[in-house]
């Protein structure tokens, strides 16, 4: 199905090879996922299967490359027998509703419209999409990663390529995309999927492939990688195989109609920080977050966490004072206008690209900081991003990306600093650094709002919870 020969990849404007010497050969019908250190190369092995790679980013490629028996001269013929799900969905959208989108590429193949509507159909049912129904830029992350699985499968094909499908689902929805993937597997699809969460896959990959340096490092089966050991995983830099069992966190003090029951009058206490009085939002007439009362602690790092399309990102939002909303927000007391908000607070985005801003690593890092060059190139040996100071941001890899935007936020010296899903992309040694970057925030005395899925980085890093819940 998938035959990669001595290939050889650099993208224009690099000065070394992302992909070096790789050779990869995957058969009809496996399913294989590539893991490895962000950074290692599994984005851009996924990109020459599906033909961005040369068509869409511009590079020098050596080697061969055969996808389905054929080269992949002719991207539109790639495309017929390619869906994939890229690591931030909302960036391969092109309509803005969610029936439409699943009928785009088989409007584009010609498919008659009555076999599309059927088709539409058996995928919103298949993968409960049934209650989304406003526009797609108006769901969140989740919700959006969910819609971009469907439509890579829509139209049938036989190889399905997905980059980090579960980096903002809650855990119940990973399950969810579990049975899928088994499903899609017991039909005979070839899955090629790039991810650090493992756990989910253990018992549905055939192989699982190590790619480090632009090259295959080590291709085990199932059943020999099953066999190693957790101290084995770690020195690998690999996430556990088991699936990761959140800790007891304690309640933080909230109430009102999305907030789950927990705590009471006598569990508030006075203390400097975010105060939350009375915040409702909603979109088109749909409420969508109602907090009657809750306290974000100075010093505290507060995780939001629920099902997706609760509320969270719209809870990080306003209180990055990006969201109009009712209510009050108070900062040690007293009320924190939309426009002190914004000049009070820090925030890493789902989709760190939309707030890369310059053409540098190390300017990005001086951006609205009082880093000196010393302190620059403390962080950037912090992070793992030694030698990439003059890298264009959008030429990193998606958890490069994300390690840059967390240490931003970590230079900037703001009292409320919120990071939503800050895991994203980010191997098993970048989420101790991740977590260490959070509490060296908060240790500083800000409010630190951390909204994620990821157990792992929960059990790590959270002093407090408020959980979420739908509401109308």
């Amino acid at each position: 199905m998938i035959r990669l020969e001595d290939v050889r990849w650099v993208y224009e404007g690099g000065d070394t090879a992302v992909l070096d010497g790789l050779n990869l050969r995957i058969e009809r019908g496996e399913t294989v996922v590539l893991c490895g250190r962000s950074g290692s190369g599994k984005s851009s092995v996924l990109r020459l299967m599906n033909g961005l790679i040369p068509h869409f980013h511009a590079g020098a490629l050596h080697g061969r490359v055969r996808v389905g028996g054929a080269p992949i001269t002719d991207l539109a013929q790639v495309g017929r027998v390619t869906g994939s799900v890229l690591q931030h969905p909302r960036r391969q959208f092109f309509t803005d509703a969610v029936d439409t989108e699943l009928a785009f590429a088989l409007e584009n193949f010609g498919v008659p419209p009555q076999i599309i509507r059927a088709r539409v159909d058996a995928v919103i049912a298949e993968f409960g999409l049934g209650e989304l129904t406003g526009r797609l830029r108006e769901l969140s992350g989740g919700q959006q990663q969910r819609v971009a699985c469907a439509g890579a499968v829509a139209h049938e094909p036989p190889l399905v390529l997905l980059d980090e499908p579960t980096s903002n689902l809650s855990a119940s929805a990973v399950a969810e995309l579990g049975a899928v993937l088994r499903h899609l597997r017991e039909q005979g699809a070839t899955l090629v999927i790039a991810e650090h969460r493992l756990h989910y896959l253990r018992d549905l990959a055939d192989r699982i492939v190590m790619v480090g340096d632009g090259r295959v490092e080590q291709d085990w089966d199932r059943r020999d990688f099953a066999a190693l050991t957790e101290d084995t995983l770690r020195g690998l830099g690999l996430r556990s195989l088991d699936e990761p069992e959140c800790g007891k966190i304690a309640a933080a003090f909230a109430h009102g109609l999305s907030v789950v029951p927990s705590g009471s009058e006598e569990d508030a206490v006075a203390t400097t920080g975010v105060e939350l009085r009375d915040i409702r939002c909603g979109f088109r007439g749909r409420p969508i977050l109602d907090i009657a009362e809750a306290q974000l602690p100075a010093g505290v790092i507060t995780a939001v966490t629920g099902p997706n399309g609760v509320g969270k990102s719209t809870l990080a939002r306003i209180l990055a004072g990006l969201q109009r909303h009712a209510g009050e927000v108070f900062l040690d007391g007293r009320p924190l206008s939309r426009s002190r908000r914004q000049r009070e607070s820090a925030i890493v985005m789902q989709d760190v690209q939309r707030q890369l801003f310059t053409d540098s690593v190390t300017a990005e890092l001086r951006l609205g900081t009082m880093a000196d060059r010393a302190e620059i190139a403390d962080v950037l040996t912090g992070f793992d991003l030694d030698g990439l100071g003059e890298r264009h941001p959008l030429s990193l890899s998606g958890g490069q990306q994300q390690r840059l935007a967390v240490a931003v936020a970590g230079l900037s010296g703001r009292r409320i600093v919120i990071f939503d899903e800050p895991s994203s992309g980010v191997d098993r040694r970048h989420l101790r650094r991740v977590t260490r970057a959070m509490r060296d925030v908060a240790a500083g005395g800000a409010v630190v709002v951390l909204i994620s899925h990821d157990t792992e980085l929960l059990t790590r890093a959270a002093d407090q919870e408020l959980r979420l819940r739908p509401i109308g």
